[in-house]
């Protein structure tokens, strides 16, 4: 099983292109049904491997896993039969017609075009760390790139005559993402005001920097949207996806077509980015029962 594992990572990593955290979510969860069939004694890749997986399946249940985290397990569980019958390692699929559970619809949680104001507001741009701030919180929201794209940015990746900038999504995958004027103002403003002074003496390449001169991490940004959450007093939790799901929401409550937003978004598949319809239908709705007279 730990060579089988390691080669389907492998093959995901070289001959797939998969991002660096997808891989690690693949070995976690291939190593959490590993660990099971270790302590019941299942042969995952012999006779007994649907017995295996179903068991497995029970026990997740029982323990009142989602079933988001189901399956998610049970597709990295499939994904790896596949690999190895693909390889001739194995000749029947023990997953074969397995279900995953019904996912209980989850709508995002987004702003307000008033609360993104307050948000965007709180930074101090009179300081480079607060310059910053202001940047990095523009920029996701006028792109929707998630967090880890935004912190992986380096200098070059961003034009801000032409106004766009040039990322890479999930599985390596660029796409080009325009700016708006806004966006473009505050990131001109922190280069021409700010980056100098806290790269200080190094040379990093990345557009966004830390006290230290390096690259800030996903981890420093979600402590920047937590302070600024503080302060802004708007009653919601926010996280740097927060901004990235009001992006989506925002242009189609305004017009926007789904598959520019797909395209945006980076989504492989639409129907990813269909869950804002839902949203947006939501809101209409609620627009309706309180301005309607016959409501």
């Amino acid at each position: 099983m730990d060579s089988a594992i390691k080669d389907f990572l492998n093959f995901l990593a070289v001959e797939k292109g998969l991002a660096k955290n997808t891989i690690v979510s693949y070995r976690s969860d291939l190593l959490f049904f590993k660990l099971f069939c270790q302590n019941k004694n299942y042969q995952p890749l012999g006779t007994s491997g649907r017995t295996a997986v179903s068991a497995y399946l029970l026990q997740l249940k029982k323990e009142g896993k989602t079933p988001a985290t189901v399956s998610r397990r049970l597709a990295a569980i499939k994904s790896l039969y596949r690999f190895l019958i693909n390889d001739g390692r194995l000749e029947i699929d023990p997953t074969e017609n397995m279900e995953s559970p019904k996912k209980i619809l989850k709508l995002p949680r987004v702003l307000t075009t008033d609360e993104v104001d307050r948000l965007l507001a709180q930074p101090r741009i009179n300081t480079p760390a607060g310059l910053r701030d202001k940047a990095m919180m523009e920029l996701l929201y006028a792109t929707g790139i998630r967090v880890t794209e935004l912190v992986s940015l380096d200098r070059g990746s961003i034009n801000l005559v032409e106004g766009f900038i040039r990322c890479l999504g999930k599985g390596s995958k660029e796409r080009i993402v325009p700016l708006g004027q806004v966006a473009i103002h505050f990131t001109e403003a922190y280069l021409l005001r700010s980056r100098a002074k806290l790269i200080g003496k190094g040379n990093s390449p990345s557009l966004f920097l830390n006290h230290n001169g390096g690259r800030l991490t996903r981890q420093g940004f979600w402590k920047i949207i937590k302070k600024y959450t503080a302060k802004s007093n708007i009653n919601k939790e926010i996280t740097p996806h927060t901004l990235r799901h009001s992006f989506a929401t925002h242009l189609l409550e305004n017009g926007a077509d789904l598959r520019s937003v797909q395209e945006l978004l980076g989504h492989a598949d639409i129907s990813t980015t269909q869950i804002y319809t839902h949203l947006t239908g939501t809101r209409i709705k609620d627009v309706y029962r309180k301005t309607h007279p016959r409501s």
